[in-house]
């Protein structure tokens, strides 16, 4: 059994930036799932979320990870493979969410405070090709990778009791 220093957490700046993100992508699941009312709203969360996610990876990028706990390499591996598909998959959601409304024609607002420029022009087969990566394989890649985060913390945390979770609390 290991232990963890309960001063070895991820810096503070990290630890928000994780905890805001997943309450984003919360609120954006739930507002879609609310009905086309709440269309607007849903992109408004995506485009904040996509912000979001560039200036976790910065943030990420610019400061030091707490030291490695002991746990074997294949552990290891798929952890390092998990948390880099997450940022992909985190990436590719909001920026497919968006491409697939520009290629409607259709604008994105941030909460009616401004506008996503328009980057490209109208296409209906490449809005439906983004709908079908946004809806289909992304969606579906993006909650099997937290699933399977969420049980890796599960088994650390309830199993291992190695303490890993407090490096993000």
């Amino acid at each position: 059994m290991n232990s963890v220093c309960p001063t070895q957490k991820h810096v503070l700046a990290v630890r928000i930036f994780h905890w805001v993100g997943a309450l984003l992508i919360l609120m954006a699941f739930i507002a879609i799932n609310l009905g086309d009312g709440y269309v607007d709203l849903h992109k408004s969360i995506g485009a904040t979320f996509l912000i979001w996610t560039l200036l976790r990876i910065i943030t990420r990028l610019m400061t030091k990870a707490p030291a490695a706990i002991s746990m074997p390499m294949w552990q290891t591996a798929m952890a390092h493979l998990v948390h880099l598909a997450l940022y992909v998959v985190m990436l590719a959601m909001p920026i497919t969410g968006m491409l697939m409304s520009m290629y409607a024609g259709r604008s994105v607002s941030v909460f009616g405070l401004f506008e996503l420029p328009m980057l490209v022009g109208a296409d209906k087969e490449m809005a439906k090709l983004m709908n079908a990566w946004h809806t289909g394989f992304i969606w579906t890649t993006m909650w099997l990778l937290i699933l399977s985060h969420i049980l890796a913390v599960v088994y650390h945390q309830l199993i291992l009791k190695d303490g890993l979770l407090n490096r993000m609390r």
